[in-house]
């Protein structure tokens, strides 16, 4: 197996532990708001998330990007995971999936 399939295959397992983490106040997983805008991961299996918060006041700036890093982390082929928190562009409703727009009915 090549190597970027490899990538890919970890990159889709990052994905779905950042989906079993929800917004403490809203029912929808972080993954459907669209808090995440980039996953990148080394050739080491270092993996970079790029992530925002619905409000840069949001009671949750501390706990939820630290909750993505601990759960990235505990994948057994990943060695390292970074979140970093940006709020540009800032999130809006638009990066709501279609999933996360039912489940608000928002549809």
């Amino acid at each position: 197996m090549s190597n970027n399939n490899n990538l890919e295959i970890l990159k889709e397992q990052v994905v779905n532990v950042i989906k079993t983490i929800y917004d403490p106040e809203i029912p929808v997983n972080i993954w459907e708001l669209g808090l995440i805008y980039d996953i990148q991961i080394t050739e080491n299996n270092e993996v970079v998330v790029l992530m925002t918060l619905t409000a840069p006041n949001c009671p949750e700036a501390e706990g939820l990007p630290a909750e993505v890093e601990e759960n990235i982390k505990m994948i057994p082929e990943v060695k390292n995971a970074k979140v970093l928190l940006t709020f540009d562009p800032p999130w809006d409703k638009s990066r709501l999936s279609d999933l996360a727009r039912f489940e608000l009915g928002l549809y």
